[in-house]
């Protein structure tokens, strides 16, 4: 009866020995760490085979991505050119734009048409532009019929006046958004959401409106692909599209 209890202990340190040889022979890789955010590197782990049939884990290496942003993922567009003061005919829908979405006043305001046959460097011929000539036209707004603001528009984005690069080839140009077009104005999977292409079906199916002096920029002859995005003011560089930069707000009568 007095050696019961040593062959019991005798027992558990076999078990034990057992335990420590066994783990460290199949010794494992840490836990992965993940990381959250865009291109950050994350250990992942996946089963394989080893010669001797024996099942080991080893770290493989992947990358993720964060959720789309809008503020910095570009997309393309068939982009077409637009103007201040362009008159409703079949070539744009029946669509004038001497005013705008935000401005019932915008020919008034910009200072006249910029007409784009007739150019002064980046200006249009014949007067002195109160506004910037750098502008483009994107196919969601924020208000409805009534003026109220919509249910789903974004509710911290500055829409007139905000910032946008367009890119074609190697030529970066900037514009401020300043009308709601091409067609549509309901557009927000395009705008700000997933969508790379926009809801519009009419004629060349541009998704990006731009302004004879971006057109310029953008050496652009005819309608053609661009990629563009939104930015903020602080990072748009110096350049002509700087020279004169629209601040006025919504105006309507």
């Amino acid at each position: 009866m007095k050696s019961f209890p040593l062959i019991i202990v005798l027992l558990a340190t076999a078990i034990v020995a057992a335990l420590i040889v066994t783990n460290w022979g199949n010794h494992d890789q840490p836990l992965p760490i993940q990381y959250a955010g865009t291109s950050t590197p994350s250990a992942l782990t996946e089963a394989t085979s080893s010669p001797s049939g024996v099942s080991e884990v080893r770290a493989t290496t992947t990358t993720t991505t964060s959720a789309p942003n809008s503020k910095i993922v570009s997309k393309k567009a068939i982009t077409t050119m637009f103007w201040v003061g362009e008159e409703a005919d079949q070539d744009n829908s029946y669509i004038s734009n001497s005013p705008s979405y935000w401005d019932d006043s915008w020919q008034e305001h910009f200072g006249g048409v910029d007409y784009p046959k007739c150019r002064s460097g980046y200006n249009p011929c014949g007067f002195t532009p109160k506004e910037n000539t750098f502008y483009v036209a994107l196919p969601y707004g924020e208000y409805d019929e009534e003026g109220n603001l919509k249910a789903d528009a974004p509710k911290s984005f500055t829409f007139k006046n905000h910032w946008v690069e367009v890119v074609r080839g190697d030529k970066t140009c900037y514009g401020q958004w300043e009308d709601v077009g091409p067609i549509h104005e309901d557009d927000k999977a395009y705008v700000f959401g997933a969508a790379q292409t926009p809801l519009n079906t009419f004629d060349a199916k541009a998704g990006l409106d731009v302004s004879p002096a971006l057109w310029q920029c953008l050496g652009l002859e005819d309608n053609g692909v661009t990629s563009w995005r939104f930015v903020d003011a602080n990072e748009v560089p110096q350049g002509p599209w700087k020279t004169i930069v629209t601040t006025r707000g919504i105006s309507w009568q």
